[in-house]
């Protein structure tokens, strides 16, 4: 675990100083005057920015030593493009800066290789996206940006697709106050067209104690395999109310089961 480990990199990250707004500021004067010695100090001052950084990316399976290498050359980007004259904060300016850095350096480094060639379509398609946006004020659509580029709309959503990380099916994606929607509300579960619960008695017979609506919902729900968005669609209501009452009827039909 990062927070167990004291020293790396060969940095006993408990000695690790914390510099104040005023001192940053000094530093930095000194570091756009060209004083090295000043750069390092500065450095030295917001290693713990990178150690907090990295703690997001403890369970991804990487070597901790190489996330705060990586990190800290986030950092001293950070520190090379910063603008004392906005009125902002160093670390709202460099902690994006070393996400990012780790991020392609996790990309980059993924188990599942992707080409060279591949992420480059992907970020020239997301440039001309960008472009397009811009230019028409609109999204464009996978079929503009690809027209745009002079290549099979095929290419450009294979290209996207490769660069885009995993993300946990309960990752919460919307939340009203109420219930919150996660990831694996939205996906179809393809497996569900069998019969397999309509052969479970208890089941049967605990689905005889919801009312219609509640029925409604999870036969589209699990039984069709349909999304929550699906099935608000299908009934007329919004998602974050299926998502209630789906999770109102499983909870209900537990008492039975």
């Amino acid at each position: 675990m990062i927070g167990n480990k004291v020293e790396i990199c060969g940095v006993d990250t408990s000695k690790l100083p914390v510099l104040t707004s005023a001192q940053m500021n000094e530093l930095f004067k000194r570091i756009h005057a060209g004083d090295d010695s000043a750069r390092e100090e500065f450095i030295q001052g917001n290693l713990r920015l990178v150690l907090s950084v990295i703690q997001r990316f403890s369970n991804r399976g990487e070597y901790i030593d190489d996330l705060f290498q990586v990190g800290c050359i986030g950092l001293i980007k950070s520190i090379d493009n910063f603008d004392l004259s906005q009125n902002v904060k160093f670390s709202t300016y460099a902690v994006p800066m070393i996400i990012g850095e780790i991020r392609r350096y996790l990309r980059d480094n993924n188990a599942i290789r992707v080409s060279r060639s591949l992420r480059d379509t992907a970020y020239k398609a997301l440039q001309v996206r960008s472009e397009l946006l811009n230019k028409n004020l609109k999204d464009p659509s996978i079929v503009d940006i690809a027209k745009e580029m002079g290549i099979p709309s095929e290419e450009v959503v294979f290209a996207l697709d490769a660069i885009q990380d995993p993300i946990s099916l309960f990752e919460p994606i919307y939340h009203d106050g109420g219930d919150t929607i996660y990831v694996m509300d939205q996906v179809s579960d393809e497996k569900s067209h069998d019969d397999n619960w309509l052969e479970e008695l208890s089941i049967q017979d605990a689905m005889r104690h919801l009312n219609d609506r509640e029925k409604h919902i999870l036969l589209l729900r699990f039984f069709k395999g349909k999304t929550q968005m699906e099935v608000a669609e299908e009934i007329g209501i919004s998602q974050a109310q299926v998502s209630r009452l789906e999770k109102s009827a499983l909870k209900h039909m537990k008492r039975y089961v």
